[in-house]
């Protein structure tokens, strides 16, 4: 009986939990998937699907966020297009993620003037699309630099080829502004939003630094200002785009001995 109670009563908390939502018609990476997602996000319910049909059984539920793959397709392919008219229907409070084997800047492009929130190539590192999905989470947006054919800001190169995040726009003088105070970050924080980098929680960080959560949380809330983030997903983002990559090289298992 307790057994059949403690079940129930999970079930019950989750119906109450933001729902994130993966549809994927192929049952093996959508396995993968979900298994990371109900890992890393663990504050959601993650639902998978294999189409954007089976969203009618979410009607109740409080879904935030919809990740469509698309594979090969083009976003103006008509069943991409078809897709995307289901969700609004079904979710119409949702972000729209894709997933797609396409990168290149009208792909992408296509896909953000359609509304959708956050475009996830297969070629990201699982990491930087698991920050992507937090971005979006809380309000962001979240899409690939273009790499090519598209004015590059000054003194700034994309740490690689396909490209990270840029969250939002800025103006010079406030990009600047950023540049400085990131690169103002002591050795102790830049470990700490190495860390963060990895999607780590404040009591891991402070096990493997050896600090109090106290000081993590210190630290972070540091970061953010002299990031000039709202959250510590954009801080990370931000940090990879702009922090000089000399700072970034830090050596793996360096001690730190006093606090800042």
């Amino acid at each position: 009986m307790h057994d059949i109670a403690h079940s129930s009563k999970r079930l019950n908390e989750s119906l109450h939990l933001p729902v994130l939502v993966i549809v994927e018609p192929l049952l093996l990476p959508r396995t993968c998937i979900l298994n990371v997602l109900r890992r890393e996000l663990d504050e959601l319910e993650i639902l998978d699907m294999a189409t954007v049909q089976s969203l009618d059984c979410t009607s109740a539920r409080d879904v935030r966020l919809v990740v469509l793959s698309i594979a090969d397709k083009h976003i103006g392919d008509p069943t991409v297009e078809d897709d995307f008219a289901f969700v609004a229907e079904c979710c119409p409070n949702a972000a729209v993620a894709v997933l797609s084997n396409h990168d290149d800047e009208p792909t992408v492009q296509a896909a953000m003037q359609r509304g959708v929130r956050c475009f996830l190539s297969t070629s990201l590192p699982i990491e930087i699309a698991i920050a992507g999905l937090r971005l979006v989470l809380v309000g962001g947006v979240y899409r690939p630099l273009p790499v090519a054919g598209m004015n590059k800001m000054p003194d700034f190169e994309p740490p690689d080829a396909r490209g990270l995040a840029s969250a939002y726009l800025i103006n010079e003088a406030a990009r600047l502004a950023i540049d400085r105070s990131v690169a103002d970050l002591t050795p102790r924080e830049q470990h700490v939003l190495a860390e963060l980098e990895l999607g780590l929680p404040n009591k891991l960080i402070a096990a493997k630094l050896n600090l109090s959560e106290s000081t993590v949380k210190m630290h972070i809330q540091h970061i953010m200002r002299k990031c000039a983030a709202h959250n510590r997903t954009e801080a990370v983002l931000r940090w990879r785009g702009r922090l000089p990559a000399q700072s970034r090289d830090l050596e793996p298992g360096a001690a730190l001995t006093t606090e800042t």
